[in-house]
């Protein structure tokens, strides 16, 4: 009897001795967690709260919030001019900027997809435009984009072209816009689409040879349809960062989104609504228009993306 009582006792106390020790983990754990909690709650969930309020009210900080419910969106689309430039203009930079910076990404990962030195060294200096800060970026291409005396115009020069008022023409300044957000872009999608292209098995590539296949059928045929998670992940990130473009906007084109109305693009709109009319109710619900149209795209992407990975493991299956 007491023989088969020493196992038991022995066997609660050390159940007993885990789980204390369980719950001085557990302890330590929501501990080391808790500062992060609230930073998140502070200056994420907190602001996002208090945008969305803002978005149903007319506040000046000079006079006391007065709730106007929808009204801020309803002036937005039905009475608001500039909106629909600024959106227009974001459609147009997105466009030309996201499309660019994929294919361009593409083929830059294609070529670099093969056993050459000095491949490490290159994924490095990719990320150095990143590293830089937009504003800085943006005045030195101020300087390339310079129309008297700007080093494009001065090297189109030398081939006989006449000099483009690159940040003075509305089309033009738009056309600046995309390049150097591609310029900016570019690296970083490469190095994102490079990293899958290496992880397709190089048997795939052998049998398609073993085909007749060339290089560029294996790139179509094989290459794309198994990095699509990749290339979807590039598409989304590109577009939400065009979308929400300011600082090179800012620092290029001014303010205003100049010349005239050419660079006016819902990220300039939105702080000059919120900074210099100081209308911060009409810029939050404009914020969250953003936000819908974002989110509508990326949910429209990812399904896309989802839906055709699903044919493509259907025919590899």
């Amino acid at each position: 009897m007491t023989a088969t009582a020493e196992p038991t006792v022995l066997a609660q106390v050390a159940r007993a001795g885990r789980s204390a020790t369980n719950r001085r983990r557990a302890r330590a754990g929501r501990l080391f967690v808790a500062p992060n909690l609230v930073a998140v709650a502070v200056f994420t969930l907190f602001p996002l709260g208090f945008s969305l309020y803002m978005s149903f009210q007319r506040w000046d900080v000079f006079t006391p919030p007065k709730f106007v419910g929808l009204s801020n969106f309803r002036n937005l689309f039905t009475a608001d001019p500039l909106f629909l430039i600024a959106l227009t203009n974001t459609v147009v930079f997105t466009l030309g900027s996201v499309v660019p910076t994929v294919v361009i990404s593409l083929v830059v990962a294609a070529l670099l997809n093969r056993k050459i030195k000095g491949i490490g060294l290159f994924r490095t200096a990719a990320f150095l435009p990143l590293a830089v800060s937009s504003v800085v970026i943006a005045v030195v291409w101020q300087f390339v984009f310079n129309t008297d005396n700007g080093l494009l115009n001065i090297m189109l020069g030398w081939i006989g072209i006449s000099p483009i008022p690159w940040l003075v023409d509305p089309k033009w300044a738009m056309v600046s816009l995309c390049l150097v957000s591609v310029w900016k872009s570019v690296p970083f999608a490469t190095v994102v689409l490079l990293a899958a292209m290496q992880g397709v098995p190089d048997t795939l590539y052998e049998a398609a040879r073993i085909d007749g296949a060339g290089e560029i059928r294996q790139f179509v045929s094989i290459t794309v349809p198994l990095i699509r998670g990749a290339v979807s992940f590039v598409v989304v990130i590109s577009i939400i960062h065009a979308f929400q473009a300011f600082d090179l906007v800012y620092v290029l084109t001014g303010r205003n989104g100049g010349p005239e109305t050419g660079t006016y693009v819902l990220g300039i709109m939105l702080f000059q609504h919120a900074f210099g009319f100081l209308e911060f109710g009409y810029a939050s619900a404009l914020a969250w228009v953003m936000f819908a149209i974002l989110l509508a795209l990326t949910v429209l992407q990812l399904r896309f993306a989802r839906g055709r990975s699903w044919e493509v493991d259907r025919g590899l299956g």
